[in-house]
């Protein structure tokens, strides 16, 4: 019998952004990877008819939905709102369930957890908690809900002088937070269900080559989306081999701590930064990462031998249902 398997994505808007267009990528991706797997593939651009879009999926003649939707309008909000469609209707699915999903989509919900779960973050503040910064001390203004850099340019960054700095102006604490920002390194590091529970892949360090004092060394929009910028020419990825067993053990505990905690499934990706003494503080955690072909997550599973059929099969094989 004929395996089945539903795409399921993010249409992108006629005016689509960059960091939108990238599913189209994905898609391409993995339709290619399951039909070498003897799938028959379907997909399906999902809008704001997501409701009755997903309801008409009932009953499909199809073993799973491989979940590729990354946010509803452009509106990682309620991103959330598929997987749990998904789950109301008992379809099986990919990726990280509807808990996961909901509570990292929100940065600042996620940090709180965190940190009452032992996993290092930077201290956080509130936008209308501004006046409690410290002076002289370096801080980065992101967004609650963004993912891809979505909002974070190179003006995030700044350093308190005792007033409000010209950013914070007309942002308001239900779509924007204030973070410490942690001077180091910056690592993406992946994870990957396995037979034995998660598995970390090969840590991913984001280089900052050639960068003035002037410009913080951080991914932002212009870095990770914006072609013949300075920024995308001269940041790039880089897995190295020399890590001490120290950092190793960090990154580990705080990708593991991250999954247990989260319920994470399938695939996530874990990104944070590292200070001069090699601690760890975790920025975000992303359930259901970019894996188009050029994406950090699948280079660190190629990097760590995987070919493209076993990446695809390890996130089958560990079905939402």
């Amino acid at each position: 019998m004929t395996k089945r398997c539903l795409i399921i994505y993010n249409e992108p808007a006629p005016d689509a952004l960059p960091d939108e267009l990238d599913v189209l990528d994905q898609v391409n991706f993995i339709n290619e990877t399951l039909q070498s797997l003897g799938y028959q593939v379907e997909c399906r651009g999902i809008t704001e008819n997501f409701f009755s879009e997903i309801r008409e999926m009932a009953g499909g003649e199809f073993e799973f939905v491989f979940n590729l939707v990354e946010s509803v309008g452009n509106k990682a909000e309620i991103l959330y709102f598929i997987p749990g469609l998904l789950n109301m209707y008992h379809i099986p699915y990919t990726g990280c369930p509807v808990e996961a999903t909901f509570i990292t989509a929100s940065k600042v919900l996620a940090r709180k957890i965190m940190k009452a779960s032992g996993i290092p973050v930077a201290g956080g503040y509130r936008v209308s908690e501004a006046s409690q910064l410290v002076p002289g001390k370096k801080y980065i203004l992101k967004p609650v809900w963004e993912d891809g850099s979505l909002g974070i340019t190179e003006e995030s960054v700044f350093t308190f002088n005792g007033t409000p700095p010209e950013i914070l102006r007309g942002r308001n604490d239900q779509h924007w937070f204030i973070e410490e920002f942690i001077e180091g390194r910056e690592f993406n590091v992946s994870v990957i269900s396995g037979p034995d529970g998660p598995e970390m892949l090969p840590p991913a360090e984001m280089l900052f080559e050639n960068y003035p004092d002037d410009i913080p060394r951080i991914v932002s929009y212009k870095a990770k989306w914006v072609e013949e910028t300075f920024q995308y020419e001269n940041s790039r990825r880089h897995f190295p081999e020399n890590l001490s067993e120290k950092l190793m053990n960090n990154l580990r505990a705080a990708v593991n701590g991250c999954w247990h905690t989260f319920g994470l499934k399938g695939y996530a990706r874990v990104d944070m930064r590292v200070d001069a003494n090699e601690n760890v503080y975790v920025l975000e955690v992303n359930a259901n990462p970019c894996i188009s072909p050029d994406s950090g997550f699948i280079s660190a599973a190629v990097h760590a031998g995987y070919t493209h059929q076993e990446i695809i099969r390890h996130i089958i094989n560990d079905l939402n249902a």
